[in-house]
Order: structure tokens, then C-alpha cells, then sequence
């Protein structure tokens, strides 16, 4: 390693969380604060809530029916473009007999 340009690691760095839980680790800095730690934080206490705000998953669903009625829709207008224009072509081969 080059000397000089590593900065200066603390074996026992303190860290404080706001609910007043401690504990120490190895770190660049002396001491730091912090808003969660493992101890209040609801997946680790086991008190996680899941919410679907606004319906998220059904509002996905919702779309996604729409989409695909829509995509139906537009296959069966090209199927009957398709099928007016084989029975224009007949017709036109009719008329030319």
C-alpha cells in the first residue's frame, strides 16, 4: 500500500442511533450518528407493515386487461380489413369473367 494517502481507520468507532441504541465498528470515522439502526427498524423488530398505498397492484391489473382487450379488439379490425379486402378482390375477379 502507498503511504500517506489512506486515511486513518478506527477499529472502534462508535456509532449512536436516535433510539438510543450503540455499538461499535471498524470505521474511517471516530463517531457517527444515525436515524435507524437494526433495533428500530420495523423489518428487523418484526413490526413491518405491507401497505398498498393507492392500489398499485390493481391499478396494474387494471391496465393490463385494458391492454389486452384493446390488442384483441385491433386483431379482429385487422382480421375483418383482411376479409373485406379478399371479398373486394373477388368481386373485382367476378366482374372481370
Amino acid at each position: 500500500m502507498k503511504k500517506n494517502i489512506h486515511p486513518k481507520y478506527y477499529k472502534e468507532a462508535k456509532v449512536v442511533c436516535a433510539c438510543g441504541n450503540s455499538f461499535v465498528v471498524g470505521s474511517t470515522i471516530p463517531e457517527m450518528k444515525v436515524e435507524i439502526c437494526s433495533s428500530c427498524h420495523p423489518f428487523f423488530t418484526g413490526k413491518e407493515k405491507f401497505i398498498d398505498k393507492a392500489g398499485r397492484v390493481d391499478k396494474f391489473k387494471e391496465k393490463m386487461t385494458k391492454h389486452f382487450k384493446l390488442m384483441e379488439e385491433k386483431q379482429k379490425q385487422k382480421a375483418r380489413k383482411k376479409q373485406k379486402q379478399e371479398e373486394e378482390k373477388e368481386t373485382i375477379r367476378q366482374r372481370g369473367r
